[in-house]
Parts: structure tokens; sequence; C-alpha cells
């Protein structure tokens, strides 16, 4: 994990919330099995670990929306151009696949963290803004700045640790958060 250099209080912030966020969701698999890491004891069809795939791919794109703007967020297509590949590869990220461990999804997720973290540090200028990409649950011609881009992927993972904090109590009755 990076340590947080000197900073100004926004930067600061902002790394905490990302990290605090970031710990209740890598804490909701404490001591899980890679398979019960990959159940699905709801009658949703979310898993802790697909969870975490989730968000860490999710931060990943943003953080290089901030950089790349908005290809990083789909890639050369047009979400309404996927095929069966984009969404099978879309499914597996809420899942854990054969090959998937806790350790790899966590050493994945901290990876992004710390690319994420560097990002808050370093850009020049929260301010500085991106085009979002043409999709329904976006305005057309919207635009986001890093600083609405750190903050959304903060809100992000918060809320998918609560999906996992009961996806956990579900599995085991351990209470993540409280």
């Amino acid at each position: 994990m990076t340590t947080i250099p000197e900073l100004s209080g926004e930067r600061r912030d902002i790394l905490e919330l990302l990290r605090t966020r970031r710990a209740f969701l890598r804490q909701t698999v404490d001591g899980m099995s890679d398979e019960q890491a990959g159940t699905r004891p709801t009658v949703s069809e979310l898993c802790l670990g697909g969870l975490i795939k989730h968000v860490a791919h999710t931060e990943d794109g943003w953080a290089r929306f901030i950089l790349d703007g908005p290809v990083a967020l789909g890639g050369e297509k047009d979400w309404t151009e996927w095929g069966p590949e984009e969404w099978t590869a879309r499914a597996n990220e809420f899942a854990m696949v054969p090959g998937d461990t806790v350790a790899g999804v966590l050493a994945e997720y901290q990876e992004i963290a710390d690319r994420t973290d560097e990002l808050v540090a370093e850009l020049p200028d929260l301010d500085a803004s991106q085009p979002l990409p043409k999709a329904p649950w976006f305005e057309e011609n919207g635009r986001r700045s890093a600083r609405q881009v750190f903050l959304h992927i903060a809100a992000e993972t918060a809320q998918h640790a609560g999906h996992a904090d009961i996806i956990r109590e579900t599995i085991d009755g351990a209470k993540t958060m409280g």
C-alpha cells in the first residue's frame, strides 16, 4: 500500500475516503475460502469475490478515464454494439471463474488501488475533466472532473461493500460492518 505524502487536505481526505471504503470491502472476505467467496447465497447473482473483481475493474476504468477519456470506460465499442464476448466478460466480472482465488482477486485490487492512490496524489489538477461516453445512464455531452471521479469510486466501493456485507452475513453470520 502506498503511503500518503504531504498533500493538500482535500487530497488526503480523498485518499482516506477511498482507503476506508476499500478496507470495508476487503474485510468481507477475511477468512473466506475461494469456494465461499464464489457462492451466491442470496437471490442475487452476486458473490464476494465477484464484487471485489467488479469494484477493482470499475475503479481501474474510472482512473484510466481521468487520463485517457471516455475510451477507458468501454473500449472502442459503444455498449449498444457489444456482442456475446463482451457480455460474457462483463458477467464474469461479477463471478469467481475457474482460476480465480481470493488472494488473486485481492492482489489485483491492491495493484489498482495503489495506482489510483498515486493518481490522487500526483494529478496536477483535480478539476481536470473528460467528456463522458455516450450511454443512457450519462447526461448527453456530460463531463466528469477527476475530483468527481474519485468521489464516484468511493461511493461505488461503499455501495458494493454493503452488498458484500449482506452476502457475508448470509454465508456464515459474520458481520463485517458492525
